[in-house]
């Protein structure tokens, strides 16, 4: 009986194996980045596009659409044909967050998208300035309490991860801070090495130097691990706070209703991308660790993680201008 059912399955699987061997694209592979050219999310798509461009036979091509804090980009996707030929490099922000923050949105990614495979991530470091007297996330949070609103931190602006992130840090611990937004992470975190504001929740990648430098001190990582380049550092979850766990990921998706071998094909591609040697590393060196994932996966964490950022926007009021 048992072999029997096995049979049944295999057989089940075989026609969507064979379709998926047989879709391939007629012709350029447009993939839409919507933020500029030179940022992190640019960088990790062309990585991709250009191996992805060998193993699909037709050149993926990266296409900038900004605006909005990325919402133009999505949009277009949204509203291109359904066909395999146009991909979105989506980003927590454009994916889960941007539906909560901006008003009248004419789409819903998680209703008009679906996903092809998760391709980084990048955790968030709680940093503060050597003056701040908390050697400690427990201690930070009883010297935030005993003076509330005193502590002020820095984010790259309303909306964004750091931002974000910080926030749902600071409902999960129950204090109030002061939040100063930047207009970008740069400047946030060199306020913050001056002393200028007390603590930011950079990414990794862009306050790693500082932390090792000991121009600010690292109290935890908001990953669900330990990172390996701040092995010593403590996660969310270790200190207490597991709710405040989080990171900043990218995806690749496609308009909804791409056909099922071609959301096969192109998830195929993309992993073997990931899993490739020399773009590992430089990915890695883009400030983004590789993660892939079966299309499923990335469908339902943006079905998990909207509601989240939601509650997070609601609770600490959070508009963009």
């Amino acid at each position: 009986m048992l072999t029997r059912r096995l049979m049944m399955a295999a057989a089940t699987l075989l026609p969507a194996a064979a379709a998926a061997q047989t879709w391939a694209p007629s012709r350029p592979v447009r993939l839409v980045v919507p933020f500029p050219a030179g940022g992190a999310t640019d960088v990790v798509a062309r990585v991709l596009g250009e191996h992805m461009s060998g193993t699909l036979g037709q050149p993926v091509v990266v296409e900038n659409r900004t605006g909005a804090g990325g919402n133009v980009g999505v949009e277009n996707v949204v509203r291109s044909p359904a066909d395999g030929h146009t991909l979105l490099m989506g980003t927590m922000g454009t994916l889960t967050i941007n539906p909560h923050l901006y008003r009248g949105l004419a789409f819903d990614p998680a209703r008009d998208l679906v996903g092809i495979g998760m391709a980084f991530e990048t955790v968030h470091v709680l940093i503060v300035h050597p003056s701040v007297q908390a050697a400690t996330v427990a201690e930070l949070v009883a010297l935030a309490k005993a003076e509330p609103a005193r502590l002020a931190y820095g984010s790259a602006g309303s909306g964004s991860s750091t931002h974000m992130v910080a926030e749902l840090f600071r409902l999960t611990a129950g204090i109030e801070l002061t939040h100063v937004p930047y207009r970008g992470s740069a400047p946030a975190l060199n306020d913050t090495v001056a002393g200028t504001v007390q603590l930011m929740l950079d990414q990794l990648p862009s306050c790693i130097g500082q932390v090792h430098a000991k121009r600010v001190r690292a109290l935890a990582v908001t990953g669900t691990a330990r990172h390996p380049l701040l092995p010593e550092v403590p996660t969310m979850a270790e200190v207490g706070l597991a709710a405040a766990s989080a990171t900043s990921w990218g995806a690749v998706m496609a308009p909804v209703g791409t056909p099922a071998p071609a959301i096969a094909r192109l998830n195929a591609a993309l992993n073997a991308a990931l899993a490739d040697g020399s773009v590992r590393a430089r990915l890695v060196q883009a400030g983004a660790d590789p993660i892939s994932s079966s299309p499923e996966a990335v469908t339902e964490r943006v079905r998990t993680e909207t509601p989240v950022w939601g509650r997070v926007v609601h609770e600490a009021r959070i508009t963009v201008n």
